[in-house]
């Protein structure tokens, strides 16, 4: 299922939406995407800088595996993360570059966003 899943601050999890249906499917706290993109609206961000206050601007575009676990995925992995006051993309925590597409992301329990790159 395509889905759009963004930071639920108000219920500290991530909030999973139905790209078919728009709404809001569920609310967990680790889920893992697969051929994932991270997408910011730019009207949205610009809002949040004017008004200097949060607002659903920004997520991960991807296929949920709902079969896959934060356990069973090997290879390499590299922190992601978004700040509107810094970025206006998505991008690598440690070069801060900005991030086109990924393979495999998996958002965890603590809010945290990597990139998990399969070993060959």
């Amino acid at each position: 299922m395509k889905v759009f899943v963004y930071r639920n601050l108000h219920k500290n999890c991530w909030s999973v939406k139905c790209l078919k249906t728009r709404r809001v499917v569920a609310h967990v706290d680790s889920i893992v995407l697969r051929d994932a993109m991270g997408k910011v609206s730019q009207a949205g961000r610009k809002r949040v800088l004017r008004e200097k206050r949060k607002n659903v601007h920004a997520g991960i575009l991807g296929h949920w595996d709902q079969s896959g676990t934060i356990e069973n995925l090997s290879g390499l992995s590299r922190p992601i993360t978004y700040n509107p006051y810094k970025y206006s993309s998505f991008v690598y925590s440690d070069t801060c570059e900005p991030i086109e597409t990924c393979g495999t992301i998996v958002l965890t329990n603590s809010g945290k966003v990597r990139e998990v790159q399969d070993a060959q």
